[in-house]
């Protein structure tokens, strides 16, 4: 028993064994076939590429044809290879809103013929689009030769429209000129994106009328002040003082001797105040006024010495 387990084990250890030695050549087959096929797959991939390359490389020629067959059904003349063209601003790359700008064109003809400028614009665009025009100036005629070897100097100015101001557009300029046989050329002298700057010093219209309107406004308030002040004066009741009168009739006489007022009565009759007033606007600057008169209203003791001593001079003889 123990001989027949034995070899039952093995036969159990040695059956996979041998099945798995007559796999492995269908195995290494199968695996060298994975291998040739993805070779081949690699192979096709790149003879793909290849094709696909050679396809744009003869693409590319096609399209710049394309390129300048649209070019020259567009019209757009381009620059000479002959001529050179250079720029520069006078007062720098600044550009202030509401302001001239002027710049300077330098124009060199480096060929055996003559070319002949005809004229030279300038125009600012939108940045996104430069076939969409902003601002367009006027062309500068200039019809001038330059024979061959020589240069040129041309002047250009223009000014910013003022809303323009603190936006980015794009300048083109562009210098035209053709030679003896009759081609026109077109060279952008300058074409870039710039800035238009705010202006910051002067008074421009809006900010002198917002100043005259204010010194207006002040002006009416204040005289509405007055006006208000002296309808208010005139509006006030005038308070009437009473006054007290006072003249001699109020005084008590009584005690008076009626001598002494006979007395009075005759030495010092009584003026009004207007006549008085009448003399003296009538008289000239000498005159004097009269003296006050002195009213003097004697006692009773003063009368009885008087009584007394007009009597001892009766009494006394002659």
């Amino acid at each position: 028993m123990r001989v027949l387990s034995r070899l039952l084990l093995l036969l159990l250890l040695v059956f996979p064994a041998t099945f798995l030695l007559r796999g492995s050549p269908g195995g290494s087959l199968a695996a060298a076939q994975d291998l040739t096929e993805d070779e081949e797959t690699v192979e096709d991939s790149i003879i793909e590429d290849e094709d696909d390359e050679a396809e744009v490389e003869e693409d590319e020629p096609t399209d710049l044809a394309e390129d300048k067959e649209e070019e020259d059904v567009s019209g757009e003349p381009e620059a000479s290879p002959s001529a050179d063209t250079t720029i520069l601003f006078v007062k720098g790359e600044d550009f202030p809103a509401n302001n001239i700008v002027k710049f300077l064109v330098g124009f060199t003809n480096k060929g055996t013929e003559d070319f002949i400028v005809e004229s030279l614009d300038a125009s600012f665009r939108y940045p996104q689009d430069y076939q969409f025009y902003i601002q367009n100036f006027t062309a500068l005629p200039l019809n001038t030769v330059v024979p061959p070897q020589r240069q040129a100097t041309f002047e250009y100015s223009f000014i910013p429209a003022e809303p323009m101001g603190g936006r980015p557009f794009g300048l083109v300029i562009n210098l035209n000129y053709k030679d003896l046989n009759g081609n026109v050329f077109q060279d952008a002298v300058f074409n870039q994106t710039v800035t238009i700057i705010e202006r910051e010093d002067g008074l421009d219209g809006e900010t002198i009328f917002m100043y005259m309107f204010l010194a207006g406004l002040g002006l009416l308030v204040v005289v509405g002040l007055h006006q208000l002040l002296e309808s208010r004066k005139r509006k006030r009741p005038i308070q009437k003082v009473e006054m007290g009168t006072s003249s001699q009739n109020d005084v008590d006489m009584s005690w008076i001797p009626q001598e002494t007022l006979n007395q009075i009565n005759k030495a010092s009759p009584r003026r009004l105040p207007r006549k008085r007033a009448q003399k003296r606007s009538v008289g000239s600057d000498d005159e004097l006024t009269p003296p006050p008169l002195f009213i003097i209203i004697p006692t009773h003791a003063h009368t009885k010495q008087q009584q007394n001593k007009t009597h001892k001079q009766k009494i006394l003889p002659s």
